[in-house]
């Protein structure tokens, strides 16, 4: 079995990334075959998969094979900057270049020279900047903002996305040209739903982990956990499954976890948990019917029920996108600012429920 680690794996204890991956699933050893065969070449690569599958582990794992692998690694989320930061932060600035630009930077692209560069959530990037990206790739330099001198660059690309950037090229927003330059070695990676020969070996591994860090004598998974655990779809995938043995640990007793220890809800089927059932609207049975679900509502004459309303709804997609705050807002169609801003108003961020973070 290899087992594939992130070097910073406890400083991403309230991220929805995952910490570490294990080729134990048939289907995961053909998975680490063919990024041992990608990894030497020089192409780009674009690594697909839901969110905590370990996109950036992979794409990690893919630096540290090429001949690039002593030089810079540098991760960037393209769905963590404003709008207006974009350019600045990919392709550098020049002192004056903008209002607060009080000294010159270099951006990710020159960090990550004779390295390589893993842009995450690519599919998140503004057109406007897709189409630089891609003068980049083709060009080999980058201008930075407010200069007009191009500086060469020698970056190995590996873009990453858990949406289905053909789908987004029809609907207009990702760039085809952009998408072909990208898609000359791609990488699918499955859910772990789709691995299941990996689930009790990751969770083996979290036990050991979270006990040592916790200083517990070593736990163990009863059977009926165990089969429990390979019942579950984990729709929040490796990252969901350390968040379980954690909580797991937690509250187990006699170092022996049982399937309830594990705390595992599914909200993929069961929408909204049991523990907000109280302020939630009627459970409907049949299709769902808002217009129904709302009447009833208006029948108990609830105060403030607008805000009651909104903070279902806020808190319902937070948590049916496992506390993932990019993904919410995508899911409303609203920024991630507001969607912070409303999470903070209800009292949802930080919740020791919602370990795999933001």
């Amino acid at each position: 079995m290899s087992l594939i680690t992130h070097p910073n794996a406890r400083e991403l204890t309230k991220s929805v990334r995952a910490t570490v991956l294990v080729f134990k699933d048939p289907r995961s050893q053909e998975l680490l075959a063919r990024i041992e065969r990608l990894a030497p070449s020089e192409a780009n690569t674009l690594i697909i998969g839901e969110t905590g599958t370990g996109k950036e582990l992979v794409a990690r794992h893919i630096h540290n094979l090429s001949r690039r692998g002593r030089e810079p690694f540098v991760a960037v989320n393209c769905g963590a900057f404003a709008e207006t930061l974009v350019e600045s932060e990919l392709f550098g600035h020049e002192k004056g270049a903008f209002t607060g630009a009080t000294t010159h930077k270099a951006g990710w692209f020159e960090a990550a020279n004779g390295g390589t560069l893993f842009l995450d959530e690519i599919g998140d990037l503004p057109l406007n900047m897709q189409v630089k990206l891609l003068r980049v790739l083709q060009e080999r330099e980058v201008v930075r903002l407010g200069s007009r001198t191009p500086i060469p660059i020698n970056v190995r690309l590996v873009a990453a996305t858990n949406v289905n950037l053909a789908d987004a090229v029809v609907a207009g927003h990702f760039r085809e040209d952009l998408f072909y330059r990208l898609h000359v070695a791609t990488i699918r990676l499955p859910p772990l739903r789709e691995r299941p020969g990996d689930i009790l070996p990751l969770a083996e591994f979290f036990l050991e982990e979270h006990c040592q860090r916790l200083g517990y004598n070593r736990a163990s998974l009863s059977l009926e956990a165990e089969r429990k655990m390979l019942e579950h779809s984990w729709p929040g995938n490796i990252r969901e499954l350390e968040n379980a043995i954690h909580h797991a640990l937690l509250v187990c007793r006699n170092q022996r976890v049982q399937p309830a220890d594990l705390h595992l809800v599914d909200m993929r089927s069961s929408g909204i948990r049991q523990d907000e059932a109280n302020h939630a609207p009627p459970a409907i049975s049949g299709p769902v019917d808002l217009e129904s679900a709302l009447n009833a509502l208006f029948e108990q004459n609830i105060p403030d029920l607008y805000e009651h309303i909104e903070e279902t709804i806020f808190r319902a997609a937070y948590r049916y996108c496992h506390g993932n705050q990019l993904q919410t807002g995508r899911l409303l169609n609203i920024s991630r600012n507001i969607v912070r801003a409303r999470l903070e108003k209800i009292g949802e961020l930080g919740k020791p429920a919602l370990l795999d973070g933001q």
